[in-house]
């Protein structure tokens, strides 16, 4: 949205960059647990079992897989279907507060598949699925058999998506644990933590955002959160934000105390997962993605891992591991200088180092 005060202050797209990478805890690394990491990052993008594992590892001083998996183990954290309609890793917490916040947009996604879902009682579905996942947690293909009888002329994957749309389910482990994960079981968020929902506010989640992800526009939390009309919100929290705009108008929020780094601030290289948030939390990503490399992070529908360099997303990387070790390949979409394929060698040994320890490992560079 563009502004119509153009006396905020103007933030350069470096600007823009810097503060992203110190909300993101990429800037350096903090020795902050992996818990509290979750809790200010408002999630870890999870649509592939490893990401929330290496997003960590690329912010956290001392971090091993270990940590996080255990907190998946008891029940600390879980995977869940929230922003964006894609599975996330949460804090319980979260997940009870964040997971009722976002049931508009759940409700949108069942609205798609109606046309399978012609005679079939919402209702009645989501009080049959409770029961079946509460009893025992349930694959998602055992839920549409299960649901197929009630209606058998409904479309599978329609009751499939309604039943993870109407209810919070979680996937219980060992899905998602480090080294020992299993196929997709679901049960309800209130039957995995033994306590009931309660859904986050607008406006203190517009706050949380901002602490992870700002300076941001509306239209920027709208994209993060896949919520629409978020405006009014904003305009409540107003006199408690600053304003700025960025080089193109657009007016953006921010909390008054939140970092806001001088735009020199030298940023290592970080290696990111495939779904980093970095990349997907923001309607305008030219803060971190310039905008010759925008269709470069994809192909058909996957992602690949990527990394950055003086802040910015500079190319994609990919692991192999085999019986005699592993080797993680660096492929740059430009040319680096001979400090910057140093940095970006030094950083790739680190993630090997931390995600693969006491395994004898190579870095290589290939070209795209």
């Amino acid at each position: 949205m563009v502004s119509r005060n153009t006396h905020h202050p103007v933030l350069t797209t470096r600007a823009l960059n810097r503060a992203t990478l110190a909300r993101q805890l990429l800037l350096r690394r903090t020795p902050m647990t992996a818990k509290h990491a979750v809790s200010h990052l408002v999630g870890l993008q999870a649509q592939n079992t490893k990401p929330p594992y290496y997003a960590l590892a690329a912010r956290l001083d001392g971090f091993r897989p270990e940590e996080l998996s255990t907190l998946m183990e008891t029940r600390e954290v879980a995977r869940i279907v929230t922003m964006r309609s894609t599975i996330h890793t949460h804090t319980a917490e979260d997940v009870l507060a964040l997971r009722p916040l976002v049931q508009p947009a759940r409700d949108r996604e069942v609205g798609v598949f109606r046309k399978g879902l012609v005679d079939v009682d919402l209702d009645r579905l989501a009080e049959i699925s409770r029961d079946l996942v509460e009893e025992r947690p349930r694959t998602p293909k055992e839920i549409r058999e299960a649901l197929l009888e009630h209606w058998p002329h409904a479309d599978p994957l329609a009751l499939g998506v309604a039943a993870r749309c109407l209810l919070p389910l979680v996937q219980v482990t060992p899905r998602g644990l480090w080294e020992r994960s299993g196929q997709v079981a679901l049960t309800t968020a209130e039957a995995w933590f033994g306590s009931s929902a309660r859904a986050a506010t607008q406006e203190d989640t517009v706050l949380r955002y901002l602490a992870a992800f700002g300076p941001a526009s509306v239209k920027d939390m709208q994209t993060w959160s896949g919520l629409t009309r978020l405006r009014d919100a904003f305009d409540r929290l107003r006199p408690r934000l600053v304003a700025f705009q960025d080089e193109y108008g657009a007016e953006l929020f921010d909390l008054p105390d939140a970092p806001r780094p001088d735009p020199d601030t030298p940023a290592p290289p970080r290696f990111l997962p495939e779904f980093d948030n970095l990349l997907l939390s923001h309607a305008d990503r030219t803060r971190v993605v310039p905008k010759e490399y925008k269709e470069r992070t994809w192909k058909g529908n996957q992602a690949y891992r990527t990394f950055l360099v003086d802040g910015f997303l500079a190319g994609i990387w990919r692991p192999e591991e085999t019986k005699a070790g592993a080797t993680l390949t660096v492929q740059p979409f430009g040319t680096l200088t001979r400090e910057q394929r140093t940095a970006v060698a030094e950083e790739a040994e680190r993630t090997m180092l931390t995600m693969a320890p006491g395994t004898a490992y190579d870095v290589r560079f290939g070209t795209l």
